[in-house]
């Protein structure tokens, strides 16, 4: 009682003087939980995806694929080519802004297709025997994938195809 006494004399004499009184110190608030950290908002659809990632080693063998991927740019899509030389070369596109409906597919070169739970299309000229194919998967409304087969020589169209439904059975689980 005496030290409330003490205190509250010293509080009036600096009062007194025309200093002000400080407040006395609060009560440390305890809390039970941790604040909770902040990250930063992780890229939605295929912004989240690496291209030369939706292959890891395993895949890639079972693709017939030794080397890794080189990065690359078409247009404003990020791209992932592996060439497996003299065989044939495989590139994954990943369109953000080409929706499967506005991408222009000639007649006569495109079949429906579905692989996993996303729609597309299988592009090839099997009548100009070129050795190449495509197959173009849906993500959502906005976007898609592309996975371009060219066999060395441009021969073998069936062959290319092949490797394109190889290629995209293998990515599909990892898109949006």
């Amino acid at each position: 009682m005496r030290g409330a006494v003490l205190v509250l004399a010293a509080g009036a004499l600096l009062a007194a003087c025309g200093q002000p009184v400080p407040p006395p110190p609060a009560a440390p608030v305890l809390s039970s939980s941790a604040p909770a950290p902040s990250a930063p908002p992780s890229p939605a659809g295929l912004a989240a995806l690496k291209p030369c990632e939706l292959l890891s080693a395993t895949d890639r063998s079972t693709a017939g694929l030794t080397s890794l991927g080189e990065e690359k740019t078409i247009g404003t899509a990020r791209a992932c080519d592996w060439t497996e030389p003299g065989t044939f070369g495989v590139t994954v596109t990943l369109a953000e802004d080409a929706p499967l409906a506005s991408l222009e597919i000639d007649k006569g070169t495109g079949k429906r297709v579905t692989v996993g739970a996303h729609r597309g299309f299988r592009v090839s000229d099997r009548r100009a025997g070129d050795g190449t194919c495509a197959v173009l998967l849906g993500v959502g409304q906005e976007a898609s994938v592309q996975v371009d087969v060219t066999n060395t020589g441009f021969a073998d169209t069936p062959l290319a195809c092949e490797r394109a439904d190889t290629v995209a059975r293998l990515i599909e689980p990892k898109l949006p």
